[in-house]
Order: structure tokens, then C-alpha cells, then sequence
């Protein structure tokens, strides 16, 4: 790596305003492996200006050069994609098997799919005599996060350019080197000059400066609720577009005629996968009343199976968190679960043995939780399972609900008709039946305190998108 230092501006790598660096931290070892520079509302403004100056080109160029722009860069990220995934597994601790088999994987994926709905996209629809026309929306300044770092800055990227928005990208400064590698990609790949901007920084610093700049014309964000607010308040002003991708507390109703066993361990596989740091992870299981004890053991034993370790070794299934922060903030809600009376079913406080640096924490599990307890309404962003029990289906749905979030659920059944009806009651934007394979064409986003807005495959074009009516297009 050679860009660590600089921004990309303009189509060029280039030093910031006012020098200031900023450690990059390995969560295995909590030692700093490299350093990048941390920009000022002064890069902003560079970034911005250039995003600017490309738009109207960039807005006005055939499809068909868009197209073979992002068929470039798939290539080229393919290419890349050991690198990719070695920086991953190294700024987010993610083990180096999840990280090419889901973080590097996922970014691929939604490039190619954004390559399809491009094709597919009508920018001009005649309705009777009147012609709907879709146009790019602008200059749009990308904030992304640090857990899903190119399943983000592509599901973001890809569609912005995709319909001919120009962009100003904010990494997650906490892993941000993917994201200057695929700043390289970009490069590579010959976008125009101004096209694509990046701009490392911290979200009080460059993210506000983003969110308030009267240039950009609209701001993505996914990160947590607290900071989303602080977005949409900075963009108020100028009344830009705001879409986010905020925090998750998704249920997980395993109805009673559900294959148990697998339902119960799937889902604490499902809680447990990328170390528990994701937003929609499945991490309040609703299980029958009359069969806890059953899934307490099921969910007991399953954790067991976990592998905690270094994250550079294939074999290991969960490797450290991403920050002091992060950990911290588990092992409080981890006591928190103890002191307000759930019972421990499996990991607890503190590293797993034989871990004495690194951000670990244990596969935990907890059993008997109640819907207020702290541990059924925060995010926890870790390895930390909750189970709590319903008497009925109706209240399975009300506890499923009872929460600021609408990010994801979860439903599993015997019976795909049962699971439908359940699922329809369900208030979140992603309802996921008995375990499905991923697929890109699912829109991602939200309701309530989860954001607005959608990501992902077609849908995610519609919110960089402007629509125009031409009256009269057509003569009577």
C-alpha cells in the first residue's frame, strides 16, 4: 500500500489540507500496523468541488459507458480480491475465512448486481403524453461503516454511479484501508477525474462537514441511530436528501412447528456470524414458553462449537472486535444481562482462556430474558445471544415488535404458509424465512429507528435518482 497518507481528489492521490494522522489499529494484537491522514472540512470542500465540477459530464454520459465503468471495476476487484480481504481480516479482526467468503465476496456481488439493474433501468418512461425522466440527483457524500466495509462502500457506490451521480466517500476511519484499496480499483478501472472522491476522517470532523455542505445534494449514511440523527440534523439546513442504514434489534420466532433443533442452533449461528457486528443480526431468539429448556440446551451447546481466536488462521470461527470501544461496550451490556437477573447460559465476561490480548470476548448466551431487560433493548453488537419465551403467537409478534428497530427479522416453520402469515405482521424493511441463501436482489434498509431508504440490487438506484415530468412531451 503506497495511498495510506493521501486522499483521492479529483482523480489524483493527494496530501491533506493540514497534516494529521491517525493510528490504524489491529483489534487482534490492539497494536497500531499502519497509519492513515485524517482529512478536514478544507478536503471536504476539495472533494466536493471536484465532485461538482464532474457531474454535469458524468450525468450526461451514455449508459453504455456507465456499464462497461462498473464491468471494469469488477474486474479489476476480482483481481484484487486477496488484497481485499487481507486488510479486512486485518483493520476489523474479521477471521480471514469470513473475510473472502463473506466480506470480500459481498461487495462482488452487489457490483454485479448494480451492472444488471443499470441495464435494466428506464430513464425515460412515456405515460400517455407526458415523459417520466430519471435523472442522477447529484453530488452525494457516502458515509460508510466499519463492520461490512465493501458490502457498503458498494452498495453505495455502485448505484450512485450507476445512474450518473457523482461522490464523495467517507470510509470508516476505524477500517479504512479496504476502502483505499478500492479507491484504487476506481482509478483503475478510468473513471473521469471528479467522478469518484475519497476522504478519510472522523464522522465529527469530515461526516459533519459532509452532511452540511451546501454542494452535495445528498448524503447515505449506515452507522448507529445516534449518529444518523446527527446526519439528518446537519442536512436540514440545506434539505438535502438523507438515507440511512441505522441500528438493528431483530427477533428471531421460532414457531413450534419448526425443525427445533436446527432453527435453534442456525440462529445462534446466526447472532454469533461476523462476531455478532451486524446490524441485523438475529439477536433476540423467541422460543415457545413450554420448550426453553430444550432450546437453552440446544443454544448451550451450539456456542460451545465456536472456535474464538486468531484471525488469520482458517479454522477460526470468531475473531476479536473491532475496537477497545466495542468491547468495552459488550462487556458492560454482558454484565448488565447478570445483574438484572438473565440466566447465563454459556461465555460471560472477560476473554475466552487463553486469550490475554486482543479484543475477544467469550460466545455468550442468555436464557430467561425478559423484554425489558437492557439486554433485550440495546444493541449489543457482539457475540451476545438473548432467548426469551411467548405464550402465544400473538404475543411472539408483539414482543417481535416491541422495539425502536425495524431492521430485520426472522421466522422459522414447518409450514411456509404459517411463516408467511407470521411474517406479515412483522414491522421491519428484511423478513427472512427458514435461513434463505443470501441474495443481492433483496432490497436492505429499514422502518422506524432503522433508517430510510433502500440498498441493494434495483432498488437501491431509486434513491440517487431524481424524477422529472415533461409535460407535453408528446403533442396532443
Amino acid at each position: 500500500m503506497s495511498n495510506e497518507l493521501k486522499f483521492f481528489i479529483d482523480g489524483a492521490w493527494v496530501d491533506p489540507v493540514v497534516p494529521a494522522r491517525l493510528d490504524v489499529i489491529d483489534p487482534s494484537t490492539e497494536e497500531a500496523y499502519t497509519q492513515i491522514s485524517v482529512g478536514s472540512a478544507a478536503d471536504v470542500d476539495r472533494a466536493v468541488a471536484a465532485a461538482r465540477a464532474a457531474f454535469d459530464g458524468f450525468a450526461a454520459s451514455p449508459k453504455a459507458e456507465r456499464i462497461a465503468l462498473l464491468e471494469r471495476m469488477l474486474a479489476i476487484y476480482r483481481r484484487r480480491a486477496d488484497d481485499l480481504t487481507r486488510a479486512m481480516s486485518q483493520e476489523m479482526g474479521a477471521p480471514i475465512s469470513f473475510a473472502r467468503e463473506w466480506q470480500t465476496f459481498v461487495g462482488d456481488a452487489h457490483l454485479e448486481r448494480a451492472i444488471q439493474a443499470l441495464r435494466e433501468l428506464e430513464e425515460t418512461e412515456i405515460v400517455g403524453r407526458l415523459a417520466v425522466v430519471r435523472e442522477p440527483i447529484g453530488v452525494c457524500g457516502l458515509i460508510t461503516p466499519w463492520n461490512w466495509p465493501m458490502n457498503q462502500i458498494v452498495c453505495k457506490v455502485a448505484p450512485a454511479l450507476a445512474v450518473g451521480c457523482t461522490v464523495v466517500l467517507k470510509p470508516s476511519e476505524i477500517a479504512p484501508i479496504s476502502g483505499i484499496i478500492f479507491a484504487e480499483i476506481v482509478e483503475e478501472a478510468g473513471a473521469p477525474k471528479g467522478v469518484f472522491n475519497l476522504v478519510n476522517g472522523d464522522g465529527p470532523t469530515v461526516g459533519a462537514a459532509m452532511s452540511a455542505h451546501p454542494d452535495i445534494d445528498m448524503m447515505s449514511f449506515t452507522g448507529s441511530t445516534r449518529a444518523g440523527i446527527a446526519v439528518a440534523k446537519a442536512a436540514a439546513d440545506t434539505v438535502k436528501r438523507v438515507t440511512q442504514e441505522l441500528g438493528g434489534k431483530s427477533p428471531n420466532i421460532i414457531l413450534p412447528d419448526a425443525d427445533f433443533a436446527a432453527a435453534v442452533a442456525d440462529g445462534v449461528a446466526g447472532c454469533f456470524g461476523n462476531t455478532g457486528q451486524s446490524c441485523d443480526a438475529p439477536s433476540r431468539m423467541l422460543v415457545p414458553a413450554d420448550r426453553y429448556a430444550e432450546a437453552a440446551e440446544i443454544a448451550r451447546a451450539k456456542a460451545a462449537t465456536f472456535k474464538v481466536g486468531d484471525p488469520r488462521k482458517e479454522d477460526t470461527d470468531l475473531g476479536p472486535l473491532v475496537s477497545r470501544l466495542q468491547f468495552d461496550k459488550v462487556q458492560r451490556l454482558i454484565e448488565a444481562g447478570i445483574a438484572e437477573g438473565a440466566e447465563l447460559l454459556a461465555g460471560g465476561p472477560g476473554r475466552p482462556d487463553g486469550l490475554n490480548r486482543g479484543y475477544y470476548v467469550r460466545p455468550t448466551v442468555f436464557g430467561r430474558v425478559t423484554p425489558d431487560m437492557t439486554i433485550s433493548r440495546e444493541e449489543i453488537f457482539g457475540p451476545v445471544l438473548s432467548i426469551l419465551t411467548y405464550e402465544s403467537e400473538d404475543e411472539a409478534v408483539r414482543m417481535a415488535n416491541d422495539t425502536v428497530y425495524g431492521l430485520a427479522a426472522y421466522v422459522q416453520s414447518g409450514d411456509i404458509g404459517h411463516a408467511r402469515r407470521i411474517a406479515a405482521k412483522l414491522r421491519a424493511g428484511a423478513i427472512r424465512v427458514n435461513g434463505p441463501p443470501f441474495d443481492p436482489n433483496a432490497p436492505f434498509g429499514g422502518y422506524k429507528q432503522s433508517g430510510n431508504g433502500r440498498e441493494c440490487g434495483k432498488y437501491a438506484l431509486d434513491d440517487y435518482l431524481e424524477i422529472k415530468a415533461i409535460e407535453g412531451y408528446l403533442p396532443a
